[in-house]
């Protein structure tokens, strides 16, 4: 996989965004793990069955900051509305590794 660790996730959230499964798939490991209140350490075909359909509750969703915090770590904070018209904000750590996403932590922010 080509391109840096943030342009990687940037990537990754836009596939989601898109529910372009097939294009997302290859920018995550196979031992990726992913990791939120609601989720603790699910792997790759989890995340891909539970967590990646849910594009369509989303109505609007905005990258705020992606930050490179090392060689491998990225920090994105992002906004996101609900199609029920509730607005939050989210923060993820997000490892990567030789091109590919290894590890996503979310931490839910409150209502905005």
């Amino acid at each position: 996989m080509n391109g840096t660790p943030a342009s990687v996730v940037e990537a990754a959230f836009r596939h989601y965004r898109s529910q372009d499964r097939e294009a997302a798939l290859p920018l995550y490991a196979d031992d990726f793990t992913f990791t939120s209140p609601q989720d603790d350490h699910i792997d790759k075909a989890t995340f891909f069955e539970r967590c990646f359909p849910t594009a369509d509750r989303l109505k609007e969703q905005r990258l705020l900051h992606v930050t490179a915090a090392s060689e491998e770590l990225v920090f994105v904070h992002y906004a996101y509305e609900l199609a029920t018209g509730d607005r939050y904000r989210n923060m993820e750590a997000i490892t990567v590794r030789d091109g590919r996403i290894r590890e996503v932590q979310v931490f839910f922010g409150g209502k905005v």
